[in-house]
């Protein structure tokens, strides 16, 4: 294994923990049809009209989540990794103490960061690009405890849970 250069900060004391592993996929709803095969519990989910995609997530048996992403939009930016990837892992998403400090950290050990978005006591992330991370996007996020919209299935599957 590689030696952390000294000059580098690692990342692992701002992880709070590894949070879900994020699909992208056609249709949320037959994702959510596949994760309660899989014994999942829905957990909650919305409609990112910013971004143009609907998200759930399902909390699986031994306390995993998993989440599906879909395209809602013409111009969603999920439209391009479906045609050139197909269905399946999308991203990576770990809990982090500040993302503001991971992203610089991620920066400083020469990792390529796009989309930091910081909002205080609100959602905030930054995504490590794929030719960083051995061809999968890892999202570093942080949110207040009580983030999660509350919903029902039914709910977010017709689009009417809106997220912002």
């Amino acid at each position: 294994m590689a030696d952390t250069p000294e000059h580098l900060e690692p990342l692992a004391d701002l992880i709070d923990y590894f949070d879900h592993v994020a699909l992208a996929v056609h249709d949320v709803g037959s994702a959510a049809r596949l994760f309660e095969l899989l014994g999942g519990t829905f957990v909650t989910g919305a409609d990112n009209t910013a971004w143009g995609f609907r998200w759930l997530q399902y909390r699986l048996p031994g306390n995993a989540k998993i989440e599906a992403l879909a395209p809602i939009s013409d111009d969603c930016f999920l439209w391009k990794f479906l045609r050139s990837r197909g269905e399946g892992v999308h991203h990576l998403t770990f809990r982090v103490s500040s993302v503001a400090e991971a992203a610089e950290r991620a920066q400083q050990a020469e990792l390529k960061v796009v989309g930091l978005n910081v909002n205080p006591g609100a959602w905030s992330d930054c995504f490590i690009y794929p030719s960083s991370a051995h061809g999968t996007v890892i999202q570093l996020a942080e949110w207040p405890d009580d983030y999660a919209p509350t919903a029902s299935l039914e709910e977010v599957l017709r689009g009417g849970v809106v997220e912002g």
